[in-house]
């Protein structure tokens, strides 16, 4: 029996390069929503804020463009669904509703657009992926800030100034390291 990858055709994401099953499919959102609940782990508070610094975004985003816009989006609404139902991994060990939920509901959908944009070849060079993480990063703060303005009673731009200035420095460190990961995947897979 060969162990060798077939070779990777636009179409395709790096998940699809595993043999199919329903298993593979399961193993695999459960596994996204598992690492995007540990990465959320990785919270740094910014002062000023009511929203961490957190690994959370960056799973989201990896996992929708490895998975695919089905799976992702599964995969995404599985972390929420068991984080609304009292599971403590959303950023810094919380579950439920908080002033950040939005940047998660922002995070299912992104995960749809990055796999799209992944199935055409988005994550396969550099600046494509950092054309996909961009669009995700601004998803996922276009639904995020409006719902932390209304949940926490700000201004849109005092929202903008807690829940979106802050982060851009972190989120161009996260868009450069996916820049390095995906593409690098996808060469080491075609040897």
């Amino acid at each position: 029996m060969s162990t060798a990858v077939a070779p990777a055709r636009t179409g395709q994401v790096l998940a699809d390069l595993i043999p199919a099953s329903r298993v593979r499919d399961v193993a695999l959102v459960v596994g996204g929503a598992a690492l995007t609940g540990l990465a959320a782990q990785i919270a740094v508070p910014v002062p000023g804020s009511p929203v961490p610094v957190t690994g959370q975004t960056f799973a989201a985003l990896l996992v929708g463009t490895s998975l695919g816009a089905r799976r992702g989006v599964a995969s995404l609404a599985l972390y929420a669904l068991a984080g609304l139902a009292g599971l403590p991994w959303f950023a810094q060990g919380t579950s439920g509703f908080s002033v950040s939920f939005g940047y998660i509901l922002g995070m299912i959908l992104a995960s749809a657009a990055v796999g799209a944009l992944a199935r055409r070849g988005a994550d396969r060079n550099v600046w494509r992926t950092a054309g996909a993480m961009l669009v995700g990063e601004a998803i996922i703060y276009a639904i995020g800030v409006p719902y932390l303005a209304y949940a926490a009673d700000l201004s849109l731009s005092a929202a903008v100034a807690v829940g979106l200035t802050p982060f851009l420095l972190g989120d161009a460190l996260k868009a450069a390291l996916a820049m390095g990961l995906l593409p690098s995947a996808w060469k080491l897979l075609k040897r």
